[in-house]
């Protein structure tokens, strides 16, 4: 498929897209309420920025996965993190959530369909996941019969039209393979079109001529019957890449799934944050008010705000960050220190120490260096990013221990999930909403030495240029 390599107007992309076919959010959760239990493993804990009060894991003991099945909601997370693993490691987590999910759901007699939540901006470990996901569930006896690509994050601009995938700009619709993203060091791609795309990245396995398009007419058009029976074609892990433009749309495929579901056919799904929504039969929620936000927000005065990712928007939000709250103190890990050994750990203890103590009269920011450090090979540069971000965990685990702050941020998918797991060692936790409309999620942790502490987790893809500072002054209005 060709396409441009500038961005257009929306309304040129979107111009022979039928009418909305509108599909309440309460006829979804009221046509899945008997399905089986949706379970989202998430490469990164950006996932649950389209969810409220989902139940969230960080570890996948079978009793923690029993301990999310019991609870009364349709999906939950299990944070894999596997974005910042290498393809090996990528593969054994998956198989080791995988099995203990099937003894969990046994022992609690729930069923589950599992859906691998990737990047929207299609970073990450495909096929890889998928294709580990299918062996363990066919050894379960559950061999799916197709594998359906959901990419599109409606709030962010990632759309997916005539099986081509875009991404909203300042300058209009940039198709995704030429975007910033689509360079990455480690996870790079060349192709828009997802049929090409998936032939990409399975390196011709599966040809894009057999890949199922489900395209907006046939959401629109045609409807969840028609959706149902095109997704009861599919035969021997075949995959499939789905439209969205809008919510309405994924609703109709989740309708549509649960119909194809309900006869038989098996699926796994590949997804972007928005599908797990409208899977869970939930609204677009406003962001939480400042009068919710009270009550979450532990007992201090400040805050600290973590930022790991190093794409250009971050660094706009950044100093946006800085010319609006200008009374924020601010430290920075330097990589070229943190990747030598004689200097990392007195590094790390020297910013810890003065960030902690700045936190009792401001909010405080620590964060890497602008400067993107890489290999040549790309498990090379996986390899430096685990270490600057175990780097910046460790320093936000002496900061927490010296001085409790009032809420953590942290910005980028990594980021956020290292943090999360290492840094203030959550377990269980519950995504009970946004501080952004649909791209910045808070956690409340359950368990552990954060309990307590509202966690806001930032992906560093997502936001206009203001989007840090309006996040910070939300929660400090809730002071």
């Amino acid at each position: 498929m060709s396409l441009p390599r500038h961005a257009l107007p929306e309304s040129e992309v979107l111009r022979y897209v039928p009418p909305v076919r509108p599909v309440s959010p309460a006829d979804v959760a009221a046509r899945v309420a008997e399905a089986p239990r949706l379970a989202v493993l998430d490469d990164d804990p950006t996932g649950t920025q389209t969810v409220k009060d989902i139940p969230v894991l960080t570890t996948w003991t079978v009793e923690d996965l029993r301990w999310a099945l019991r609870q009364d909601s349709p999906a939950f997370f299990v944070l894999t993190n596997t974005r910042s693993l290498s393809p090996q490691d990528a593969a054994t987590r998956n198989r080791e959530i995988t099995r203990a999910l099937h003894e969990a759901s046994r022992a609690e007699n729930i069923p589950y369909v599992i859906a691998s939540r990737g990047d929207s901006t299609l970073r990450g470990h495909f096929p890889l996941e998928t294709d580990v996901l299918a062996e363990e569930l066919t050894a379960t006896g559950a061999a799916p019969d197709g594998v359906v690509l959901v990419p599109a994050y409606i709030e962010a601009g990632r759309l997916t039209v005539d099986s081509a995938h875009w991404m909203r700009t300042p300058d209009g619709l940039l198709p995704v393979g030429e975007s910033e993203f689509a360079k990455d060091a480690t996870f790079g791609y060349v192709s828009s079109s997802l049929p090409d795309w998936i032939e990409e990245k399975t390196k011709g396995r599966v040809p894009a001529g057999q890949v199922l398009r489900i395209t907006v007419a046939d959401l629109r058009t045609g409807g969840p019957a028609h959706v149902a029976d095109q997704l009861r074609t599919l035969r021997d892990g075949a995959t499939a890449v789905v439209d969205a433009v809008g919510d309405d749309d994924l609703r109709v495929l989740a309708l549509a799934a649960a119909e194809a579901e309900e006869s038989g056919t098996r699926l796994l799904y590949r997804v972007g944050p928005s599908f797990v929504r409208a899977r869970a039969g939930q609204p677009a929620h406003p962001p939480l008010t400042a009068a919710e936000l009270a009550p979450l927000r532990a007992p201090a005065p400040h805050g600290l705000i973590v930022v790991g990712s190093h794409v250009s928007l971050t660094t706009r939000q950044l100093n946006r960050l800085r010319e609006r709250a200008g009374d924020v103190v601010e430290f920075e890990l330097d990589v070229a220190q943190l990747l030598d050994p004689a200097r990392r750990d007195e590094h790390i203890r020297d910013i810890a120490t003065s960030a902690a103590d700045a936190m009792k009269t401001a909010d405080t920011v620590i964060r890497t260096t602008r400067t993107v450090v890489t290999a040549a090979d790309p498990d090379e540069s996986l390899a430096i990013s685990r270490s600057v971000s175990a780097a910046l965990v460790e320093t936000v685990r002496l900061i927490t221990a010296t001085h409790r702050p009032a809420f953590v941020i942290a910005k980028g998918g990594i980021t956020s999930s290292d943090t999360a797991t290492h840094g203030l060692r959550i377990r269980r936790a519950w995504a009970r909403g946004t501080l952004l409309p649909g791209i910045v999620s808070l956690w409340q942790p359950a368990d552990g030495p954060a309990a307590g502490i509202p966690y806001i987790v930032f992906a560093g893809n997502v936001g206009g240029d203001d989007a840090l500072a309006d996040a910070l002054a939300l929660l400090r209005s809730a002071a």
